[in-house]
């Protein structure tokens, strides 16, 4: 794998762990400011509405500059929120530094999946997709606990100051390493571009790869999100033990998205349905296993797992049927993972407060699996009909053969 991926990882490592440290510095926060914890709160709800806001706004600006600036300026503006966080003299602008570092979250993902792709051979690009990624998993494995560490012990502003130093790390690395690139983020003209980009979303195959993400990786968190209360009530865990559980969950994620970005470039939907499928059953077990410690610690891992084996084919996926304008879409394709994972919570939240049970959350994110699997059956149904003629066009779907997809190019 070039050199440059490992670029893309540093920046989705410094992404990954800003966007989940701050579940576990809240009280700290909120006791700094004078303000509840649920007021706290708001920091997390504003990051993932910056997250699904910035991913299209900023990805149309992709399409009038070249890729590895559009990286290098989202990495700036990583910086630049982050120090504001750590900096601010007011709650206020705590909040408003926390969205300046989301907006370039769905960018970041959407546009480096594309030169991931672009960085290796065509039977290869998931792989790479999954090697950038992969700093987003290990930073649930490393780069929370140690942020959450340093922010107890030490105080909240460092570990910010900290995040906004990986940034910086990871704007050194895309300077150095990611090749210049001297075209638009969609070619030519950026009028003709964005129409282009805006075009890729009347193929049918894109939609249902987004509603996918939605509901696939979104029924994870209707059971992560909630996994404190389940694992304290229903199997008995002390609470410092969540934390431990959370790191495994992190190791699930962390395989799962290696293994699924290795198969999804041999087999793309077979992949998905296999681990959607697998997704939906296991968090249904999820409902029984909750109750036992063994069972449950073995069950978060596999969760983890599966769930961001869905990661890379979903993402690719929706490169491989926006042949020249993947941009947008690939960038929006990230802002779902964020509004799956906010429906899921409240889907959730909406069965405990009905009084259904602790593992109540477990059949919302098994229903919502099982959802994304009928959308991919569906997909590949459609996939298979005889092409009728369409006025948009129509890149080449991933099951084609290798052939088809070299004379396609998916980054570009």
């Amino acid at each position: 794998m070039p050199l440059a991926l490992l670029a893309l990882a540093i920046g989705a490592f410094g992404i990954g762990t800003t966007e989940f440290v701050i579940m576990g510095l809240l009280p700290q926060v909120a006791g700094d400011f004078g303000v509840s914890v649920p007021t706290a709160g708001l920091l997390t709800t504003g990051y993932a509405l910056g997250v699904v806001v910035g991913a299209p706004l900023l990805a149309v600006l992709g399409t009038r500059i070249t890729r590895k600036r559009m990286l290098m300026l989202l990495m700036g503006l990583f910086i630049a929120g982050n120090l504001l966080t750590a900096l601010a003299p007011a709650f206020g602008l705590v909040l408003a530094g926390r969205i300046t570092a989301s907006l370039a979250h769905g960018a970041f993902f959407g546009i480096g999946s594309i030169v991931a792709a672009d960085l290796v051979a065509p039977q290869r690009k998931a792989g790479a997709i999954a090697m950038m990624f992969t700093g987003l998993t290990v930073a649930n494995v490393i780069g929370v606990p140690l942020g959450t560490l340093v922010g107890q012990q030490i105080g909240w502003r460092v570990t910010f100051l900290l995040v906004a130093a990986l940034g910086v790390a990871g704007l050194a690395g895309i300077a150095a390493l990611v090749p210049a690139d001297h075209r638009s983020g969609s070619g030519s003209g950026s009028g003709g571009g964005l129409r282009r980009e805006l075009a890729a979303f009347r193929n049918v195959q894109v939609v249902l790869a987004m509603l996918m993400t939605v509901l696939g990786f979104g029924g994870v968190f209707a059971a992560i999100t909630y996994i404190a209360p389940m694992m304290t009530e229903a199997a008995g865990y002390a609470e410092s033990s969540v934390t431990w559980l959370l790191v495994l969950f992190g190791l699930g994620m962390v395989a799962g998205n290696l293994v699924g970005g290795r198969y999804a470039d041999r087999r793309l939907m077979p992949m998905l349905f296999t681990t959607l499928g697998a997704l939906a059953v296991v968090l249904a077990l999820f409902s029984f296993t909750a109750h036992d410690k063994v069972l449950a610690a073995v069950t978060v891992p596999l969760i983890g797992a599966l769930g961001f084996a869905t990661v890379p084919p979903l993402q690719k996926r929706v490169l491989d049927q926006t042949g020249d304008a993947p941009t947008l879409a690939s960038a929006v394709n990230i802002g779902a993972f964020n509004l799956g994972n906010a429906l899921a919570a409240w889907l959730g939240g909406a069965v405990l407060t009905a009084g259904l049970g602790a593992t109540a959350p477990n059949w919302v994110g098994a229903l919502m699996a099982a959802a994304a699997l009928a959308l991919a059956l569906l997909s590949a149904a459609l996939e298979r009909r005889p092409a009728r003629g369409t006025a948009a066009a129509v890149p080449t779907p991933a099951s084609a053969p290798a052939s088809a997809q070299q004379r396609v190019p998916v980054s570009h």
